[in-house]
């Protein structure tokens, strides 16, 4: 055995009662196939579209490899013009992507193709919109958004593979201790349980987004994503209603934020090397115990 994965719920639409009811108020994660049906972006947002828009600006490309621990988390690879690396994802496969990119910077005119669904909840942060960019074999490492937000990410292109688990989980899943990411030691989408045991009969949620698919990913959810075709999402951010929730992310963004960083870059390996025998040691003791 090795995690066991169910299928997410599916809609076409849903209306804000059921919506707040049966997702937003018990955070459970809901694909929305038809939420972005009003959105011009849904069909204008073209390889070719953005490449005229974003033009030959240089943006930073993130790759599959382990983090570096002399390096403050999400540093990047390499550098490339946007429009060649558009040309890049949608031609051939590669690991490189894009993270968090704040395309309306570049183009704020974009803001008019998109819709947000005020009609499911308020509080969306629209001056935080990001896109993320990846092409054929490209892996989002697993792990919890620092800032603890709700999520709607919307899919454009080829088909995007995402696995799910509640935060309840991350000792089991191996998380990094002072961290929001989890040992970047195991595939997955195949792990091996025999290295990694307290994997096994981990419970998540898998699915495959396709063009204009919306994903609704509560606030802590663990996630790891790949694009198995070149491809861009639009993620749009809210913060839940809970205060403890806010008081967490400002928690989470001075110390696992902040703190981690400063960490790493004074100890760099050393510190690396403690805190990976700690996420195992954790992860063995909550397998012992039985527990999430």
């Amino acid at each position: 055995m090795s995690f066991i994965l169910h299928p997410i719920d599916t809609v076409d639409t849903i209306s804000p009662q059921d919506f707040k009811k049966n997702y937003l108020d018990p955070r459970r994660p809901l694909v929305i196939k038809h939420l972005t049906d009003n959105w011009a972006a849904r069909e204008k947002w073209t390889p070719e579209f953005l490449k005229q828009t974003v033009g030959n600006k240089e943006v930073p490309l993130y790759d599959n490899s382990k983090a570096d621990p002399s390096k403050p988390i999400n540093s990047s690879a390499a550098k490339m013009p946007f429009d060649s690396y558009i040309d890049l994802i949608m031609s051939q496969p590669t690991e490189l992507r894009i993270f968090f990119f704040n395309i309306f910077k570049q183009a704020p005119q974009l803001l008019n193709d998109i819709v947000l669904p005020k009609d499911l909840m308020g509080g969306f942060l629209e001056s935080m919109p990001a896109m993320f960019f990846g092409g054929s074999n490209s892996v989002t490492f697993l792990h919890y958004d620092i800032d603890l937000p709700h999520i709607f990410h919307t899919h454009f292109g080829g088909r995007k593979h995402i696995i799910l688990f509640e935060n309840k989980w991350k000792r089991r899943l191996y998380c990094i201790p002072n961290a929001t990411y989890a040992l970047e030691d195991y595939d997955v989408a195949n792990p091996d349980i025999k290295k990694f045991p307290a994997l096994d009969g981990v419970e998540g949620i898998e699915l495959f987004l396709e063009h204009g698919d919306t994903l609704f990913m509560p606030t802590g959810y663990w996630h790891w994503m790949k694009y198995v075709e070149g491809g861009y999402s639009l993620s749009l951010r809210a913060w839940d209603a809970s205060m403890a929730r806010k008081a967490a992310s400002v928690y989470n963004l001075a110390i696992k934020g902040g703190v981690d960083s400063v960490l790493k870059m004074a100890f760099k390996g050393s510190y690396a090397r403690y805190r990976e025998k700690l996420a195992v040691k954790w992860a063995d003791r909550a397998l012992a115990a039985g527990k999430p």
